[in-house]
């Protein structure tokens, strides 16, 4: 602003833009010293804990740091309840400067409002609350920088306070509206950094739906640019920005530890220092009357580099709206680790979790368990529980983009509703399809045993010396792993309540494959001369169990994809079925003809016995093998009637 030649004009009212700078000056600065005698406070009463000299704090205020950590390193207890530090007369004469700086401001363009919060200074002074000595009792220190309605005024309530009237002053008197943001006393080179800031926070805006807040103001102070946003409505919850050149100074208050954290974690692109995390106490505010500050710095060589991070932090603001809302939400469906990485996630896709929350959140959910698996997702039982830990998560983000997707277009709740419910029902199908996967590797196994028994009696038929002890270790191992496997899958079936026909499917995959496990060893019994009239029936005999594990294989697989609504699959499965039974027939033929070459032969008592018990071993695969393929069939006709 031209200031000396509105002066000479006598206007000297339009200089109030340059008072609240000023004046929001001084919150910063009183913020720090205030903080610096709950730190001298916290170091007095605990000597051996490290101190927390709030040096980014003051260089980000202005103020400088040497004698801030020198007061509260120096901080120590005089008697039980009272403190001495050095300089500490000149930081309380400094508070009340500060107090009266912003007063000021308040009553050039509030003359009403200054006077009242001069009155409440002057009370405050009076209860010998701000005396300029080195020393102060803790209690004194608790009064000035509490906030609660119930312990009366604070020189802290006051402060928030005057705040509050500051930014509305700036809002009114402010020179011009740039991209949103609320502006004045600005430099040339300060439009860039304001522009750059509201391009981000422009972009993601919308998302906020019909939240309030977001509001940006801007102007300079004290040789550099200060932006500051409000974020949503909670008094400790702001950002200020102060920009020096292209030196960035990003300061952070919070009720929320971990959504603070969340906030740091979105600019992990960046080479930003972030230091504090701090706990600040202060009676009225959090639910244990605290809050946490940060403070990041970013040093670029180049202009363009800081506006980058400039629009980087706009853009993220509007994901710390209602954030602890949502991740309290979603750690009743998911664990408190995986709510955060859905935040985090939600917030790098420009999606948030406004529009989830705007639409109900937790009663979508709801409905969607309700309409769409009444029996397979108990109350209060978590997705993470019924679905498996990494199709709820995507299932939680797709139930965040669709409700986001369809506020944006205006498309109605019963429209996002029914769009979650049959995203449910995809990853139910989903699950489904795992367990069949598992009956897959089970029969897989039973292929190789029935390959294995089919090896042995081709190297008997061709008058080569067979490794018989092999073959039951190999065949033995087999088996143990499908046991393995059918304990594994029964443990997930129960856990996810999934259907009873897929726990039936692995009881009969498992007896298919303990009847062959049997026939090998059986066959590792057989004398090496066997007739090869019986090896070629025994031969004959595993051709059939191998196209029975084969189709079976493949009906399981066409199976998988029948919930996805493919006529083709469902006819292969079903067709699948109709084979098996033809198979355990056939078997039962070459069971049979293998019989009467037995009893009609006069083979010996070794040789007949094996033949025999290895022949029937075989059918009764065939047999397990048709009764999984009527449960296949009764699991595909649910799908179908779905």
């Amino acid at each position: 602003m031209k200031t000396q030649i509105i002066e000479e004009l006598g206007q000297g009212d339009i200089l109030l833009p340059a008072l609240v700078a000023e004046g929001l000056a001084a919150n910063d600065r009183i913020k720090v010293r205030m903080s610096a005698l709950q730190a001298a406070a916290r170091h007095a009463q605990d000597p051996d804990r490290p101190a927390s000299e709030l040096a980014v704090e003051s260089h980000a205020a202005g103020i400088a740091p040497a004698a801030i950590a020198t007061l509260i390193g120096g901080a120590h207890l005089v008697g039980p309840s009272r403190l001495a530090a050095p300089n500490l007369a000149k930081l309380m004469k400094e508070i009340q400067d500060d107090a009266a700086a912003m007063i000021r401001a308040v009553s050039a363009g509030a003359p009403s409002d200054g006077d009242k919060a001069n009155a409440r200074l002057t009370a405050v002074r009076s209860a010998g609350l701000l005396d300029a000595t080195n020393e102060i009792d803790l209690s004194r220190i608790a009064r000035l920088t509490g906030v609660a309605e119930t312990a009366g005024d604070s020189l802290h309530r006051l402060v928030m306070d005057l705040h509050k009237a500051l930014n509305k002053l700036a809002v009114n008197c402010s020179e011009e509206t740039l991209d949103g943001a609320h502006v004045f006393g600005l430099h040339g080179e300060d439009r860039g950094a304001v522009e750059a800031f509201m391009k981000g926070l422009n972009q993601t805006r919308r998302l906020k739906f019909n939240h309030p807040g977001l509001d940006t103001m801007a102007t300079r102070s004290g040789g550099r640019l200060l932006i500051q946003n409000d974020i949503g409505t909670t008094d400790a919850h702001v950002v200020v920005i102060a920009v020096k050149k292209n030196a960035v100074t990003v300061t952070y208050t919070d009720v929320h530890l971990a959504r603070a954290k969340f906030f740091i974690s979105l600019f992990d692109k960046f080479e930003a220092s972030w230091s504090g995390l701090d706990r600040h106490t202060a009676a009225g505010l959090g639910e244990d009357n605290s809050f946490y500050l940060v403070t990041g710095q970013y040093q670029p060589a180049h202009a363009a580099d800081r506006n980058e991070f400039l629009a980087a932090v706009g853009a993220a603001l509007v994901f710390l709206i209602d954030w602890n809302k949502a991740r309290k939400l979603l750690r009743t469906w998911v664990a408190k680790d995986d709510a955060t990485r859905i935040l985090e996630w939600a917030a790098r896709q420009r999606i948030g979790h406004r529009g989830f929350l705007e639409l109900g959140g937790n009663e979508l959910l709801g409905s969607a368990v309700r309409n769409a698996a009444p029996a397979r997702i108990g109350f209060g039982e978590r997705l993470d529980q019924a679905l498996g830990r990494a199709a709820a998560i995507d299932f939680l983000k797709a139930a965040l983009r669709a409700s986001t997707e369809a506020l944006l277009a205006g498309r109605s709740v019963r429209t996002v509703r029914d769009q979650i419910e049959a995203d449910l029902v995809r990853h139910l199908e989903r699950v489904d399809g795992t367990l069949l996967a598992a009956v897959l590797r089970q029969i897989g196994l039973a292929h190789d045993l029935v390959a294995a028994i089919s090896r042995h009696i081709a190297t008997l038929r061709a008058g080569q010396p067979a490794d018989r002890k092999l073959l039951a270790v190999r065949c033995g191992a087999i088996e143990q792993k499908a046991d393995r496997i059918a304990l594994e899958t029964r443990k997930e079936v129960d856990r996810l309540n999934a259907r009873p026909t897929i726990a039936q499917l692995i009881d009969r995959a498992e007896e298919a494959v303990d009847e062959l496990e049997q026939a090998a060893f059986i066959a590792s019994l057989m004398p090496e001369r066997t007739d090869p009239s019986l090896l070629t029936a025994l031969a004959e005999l595993c051709v059939v169990a191998m196209t029975a594990t084969e189709v079976a294989a493949s009906g399981v697989a066409a199976a998988t994809d029948v919930p996805e609504g493919r006529r083709a699959d469902s006819e292969d499965a079903l067709s699948a079925v109709s084979r098996l039974i033809d198979a355990e027939h056939a078997a039962d033929g070459h069971e049979r003809a293998t019989t009467a070459l037995v009893f009609g032969g006069g083979f010996d008592v070794a040789t007949s016995l094996s033949v025999l018990e290895l022949a029937r071993a075989i059918e009764r695969a065939t047999d397990r093998f048709a009764g999984f393929g009527h449960l296949l069939r009764r699991h595909i006709m649910i799908d179908l009637a779905a």
